[in-house]
């Protein structure tokens, strides 16, 4: 069984890039004729074939290798000299291993984009893309160049949002060892102050929760891990998940900070792959995914349909109504000017700030949040604790 790379053409006219095992060139065509595809172009991978990848390349490493294969070959190297040299700058030894396996396979005549075809689950799908576009148009120096800006701002944006989450992570902590200690370490000492008969209902209550926390705290472990693991169920569920990406653009306040950081990287996406020459609807196709929204990629299903039908793209987004009218605005007058791809581009720095300014201020409101809630777990068990206090001196002063 061979490996094959392929670029065939659906029933609409659209391409269809991809990669299947086949027993010969007949076999593959015949394979492609039963999924309604025409072949346009067909190469055998070289090698050892389809792989199943065992490394995930993360954003910084991205924009790492991106960088190094951009100054190489603007400086005239080959892009197999290129990845010769790649491949043995990797310090883990699997992203050297999938590296050196792309480079012997493009060595043997494969091109690039087929040896990443090959090792989808380790690639992004956008970078694959855009490598497509770079290699078929003779300029792969610049994508590789644009790409390692695209996950370089990736990273810088992981990177903040990991900066700012520390002080609520570390409050959030503080939060959980203050209660978990006062109700299993503050509140018994008091248990013999009073009896039970004379306690207030809030004192009862809270006497209760904690004897439950002491005797019984593997049910608590249980019960959460329980409702952790639901959540994480519930979101897997079509339905829910349309629901919940919903309502995380249609909240107050906290949904138009997340409608900046999507445009933000919507904006940045789009430009990159117009700019490289992919066609507008894959461009659209592939740009909404990245977000991982489910409600949004269901509203740009019917964007691609208006945009394929020659409605233009500033009408059809406007008809979501998930982005500013603003940015709707600007790709308009990118389409009437002819330069969107350099509108858009101007958008995206624009956005990224204003992205970097929405993920601070969703953080900041954490902050206070958590604050909130430390201090009504304190005041609730100084509430329970008081009249016990209380009452255990006048009982003693009484004697």
């Amino acid at each position: 069984m061979k490996t094959f790379s392929y670029v065939a053409k659906d029933p609409k006219g659209n391409t269809k890039k991809g990669v299947l095992e086949a027993q010969d060139s007949s076999d593959l065509i015949g394979k492609l004729t039963e999924m309604d595809l025409f072949c346009v172009t067909y190469g055998e991978i070289a090698g050892k074939g389809r792989k199943d990848s065992v490394y995930k390349f993360k954003t910084k490493e991205l924009a790492f290798d991106c960088r190094q294969l951009a100054a190489m070959m603007s400086s005239g190297l080959t892009i197999v000299k290129a990845l010769d040299i790649l491949y043995k700058e990797q310090e883990k030894k699997a992203a050297k291993e999938a590296w050196m396996e792309i480079y012997e396979d493009v060595q043997k005549g494969s091109t690039f984009t087929s040896c990443l075809e090959a090792k989808r689950g380790a690639f992004p799908d956008f970078f694959i893309s855009m490598v497509a576009a770079g290699e078929s148009s003779g300029t792969l120096d610049v994508t590789m160049q644009r790409l390692s800006d695209h996950y370089a701002n990736e990273n810088k944006t992981n990177n903040k949002i990991k900066g700012a989450m520390t002080y609520p992570i570390i409050l959030g902590v503080m939060c959980l060892v203050i209660v978990v200690g006062m109700f299993t370490l503050i509140l018994p000492t008091f248990a013999g102050m009073m009896d039970e008969k004379d306690m207030t209902p809030l004192s009862k209550a809270l006497m209760s929760f904690s004897n439950f926390m002491i005797k019984k705290w593997y049910i608590l472990i249980i019960g959460i891990v329980v409702i952790i693991l639901a959540i994480v169920y519930c979101l897997k569920v079509d339905s829910i998940r349309l629901k919940f990406d919903y309502a995380k653009i249609k909240m107050p306040l906290v949904g138009k900070l997340m409608v900046k950081i999507y445009t933000s990287r919507f904006a940045n996406t789009m430009s990159s792959l117009y700019s490289s020459g992919i066609p507008m609807v894959e461009c659209l196709e592939r740009s909404s995914r990245i977000l991982s929204n489910m409600y949004v990629d269901q509203c740009f299903e019917q964007v691609v349909d208006e945009v394929k039908q020659g409605q233009p793209l500033s009408a059809a987004i406007q008809k979501t109504e998930i982005f500013e009218s603003i940015f709707c605005s600007i790709i308009f007058v990118g389409e009437e000017s002819g330069a969107l791809d350099e509108i858009l581009a101007k958008t995206a720095d624009y956005y990224q700030e204003e992205a970097d300014h929405a993920i601070t201020s969703l953080v900041g409101m954490m902050e206070p949040l958590m604050i909130i809630i430390m201090g009504c777990a304190i005041g609730l068990c100084l509430a329970g604790i008081f009249p016990m206090l209380y009452g255990g001196l006048a009982g003693v002063a009484s004697t």
